[in-house]
């Protein structure tokens, strides 16, 4: 009997050492999205929104002020610039005298030629990109959210800043704590990713399309990523909702993010709407015009949309961390998936 017990304890210690020895592996994937966290996106946010940025506007101080912060926390990442050494994509755009009713800002040279032959508005904007380098260079995804807002307004009553929490320093925090997640799995992604922070959006879609007209490599860009808001309730009594635009003929795209939710236990509800001509809306159209799939993350209309009332503290946090976890989780299937 002595014996039998020594045979079993000798068994229990052996079997206890090899599961020792064999821990459960962590996946790429889990390891980026353990750094996603509340407190990031709080620190981010806090610093976008915050009174002295005075709501950012395209081409004001307090515009050039949030890239600068953009630049400073991609070095401190050691997340690569994309344009011959530099973070910035410099860019100027054009409008008609103040005084010209119904007019646009412009960004297309043709349409800048024409206007310099008059009395013109001028605009110095920048786009701020990194990118992580892939292992098949002539493949190329894109993440991207613009920093801009809309500045604010002296001769309201009351509270006159524009601070755009929601809109859009929820999606500029998710590009930044999904660059850092990149680089915490370890594993360098089969296509190159672009991390894109846009300027003028809120003018109209100014620095994406600065991008798409001037970027060399534009064809090799197989899918764009969007955030446009993504930090709010469009109803209070449903704080797990958001909508989840995707190009149509991509399928998996949706299918990515159910499965995401299961195995992640993401507190989501998505409304899942495939379009089969995403064009409107945000950045997303830029490139959806050029044929390129798109995923677009926003949680709907509030009402503080375009108001001073669009403040750090009425963000939803829990929310805004498991977006931003399923989005790095879409957007590693989008670098690393041979076929979506």
């Amino acid at each position: 009997m002595k014996k039998h017990l020594l045979a079993i304890a000798l068994f229990a210690l052996c079997t206890t050492g090899l599961n020792a020895a064999s821990p459960k592996k962590v996946t790429p994937e889990k390891k980026g999205v353990e750094t996603i966290n509340r407190a990031t996106a709080e620190a981010h946010i806090g610093f976008l929104a915050c009174d002295e940025l005075e709501g950012r506007e395209a081409g004001w101080k307090g515009g050039r002020i949030a890239g600068n912060y953009i630049i400073s926390c991609l070095k401190q990442m050691g997340i690569k610039p994309l344009l011959a050494g530099d973070y910035i994509q410099p860019f100027d755009v054009y409008h008609a005298e103040r005084q010209v009713k119904g007019k646009r800002w412009q960004v297309h040279p043709d349409s800048i030629a024409e206007l310099k032959k008059v009395v013109h508005q001028k605009l110095a904007l920048r786009n701020i990109l990194g990118k992580i380098e892939g292992k098949n260079p002539n493949e190329i995804v894109i993440i991207g959210a613009h920093y801009d807002h809309i500045g604010y307004d002296p001769m309201l009553e009351g509270d006159q800043i524009y601070n755009g929490a929601d809109d859009n320093a929820s999606g500029v925090q998710a590009v930044l704590q999904v660059a850092r997640a990149f680089l915490a799995t370890g594993e360098q992604p089969e296509r190159t990713v672009i991390f894109a922070f846009w300027d003028g959006e809120e003018k109209g879609l100014l620095g994406s399309r600065y991008f798409a007209m001037n970027y060399p490599d534009i064809k090799k860009v197989k899918g764009y990523l969007n955030y446009d808001m993504i930090g709010r309730n469009n109803r209070e009594d449903q704080p797990d909702y958001f909508v989840y635009f995707y190009t149509a003929a991509h399928q998996a795209f949706g299918d990515w993010l159910k499965k995401d939710i299961e195995d992640y236990r993401l507190q989501l509800s998505p409304d899942y709407r495939a379009w089969d001509n995403p064009v409107g809306g945000s950045d997303n159209g830029t490139f959806a015009k050029l044929g390129i799939p798109i995923i677009w993350y926003h949680t709907d209309a509030h009402p503080d949309y375009h108001l001073p009332g669009d403040e750090t503290q009425k963000i939803n946090w829990l929310k805004i961390v498991d977006i931003t976890k399923a989005s790095f989780l879409a957007m590693w299937k989008l670098a690393n998936e041979k076929k979506y």
